[in-house]
């Protein structure tokens, strides 16, 4: 499953052709990664992948990286 969370206020996009630097740190945007990651577990999905296409993605990912461990 690929991972993506956006700026508050990014408007939607129906084409996939938003702003990359809309890409945020997971669990700071308006997607609602947390409870994704909750019912993608129940589901059964096993693997994540984090899609992060920013300028900042070094310094985000690794945040990412922390917001999905203390989901619980």
């Amino acid at each position: 499953m690929h991972l993506k969370d956006r700026a508050p206020g990014t408007s939607d996009s129906s084409n996939g052709e938003a702003d990359v630097e809309t890409n945020v740190v997971l669990g700071k945007g308006d997607v609602g990664i947390a409870e994704l990651m909750k019912a993608a577990r129940k589901a059964g999905v096993e693997h994540y992948f984090i899609e992060d296409e920013s300028s900042r993605v070094v310094e985000q990912v690794p945040q990412s990286l922390a917001f999905l461990k203390s989901i619980k």
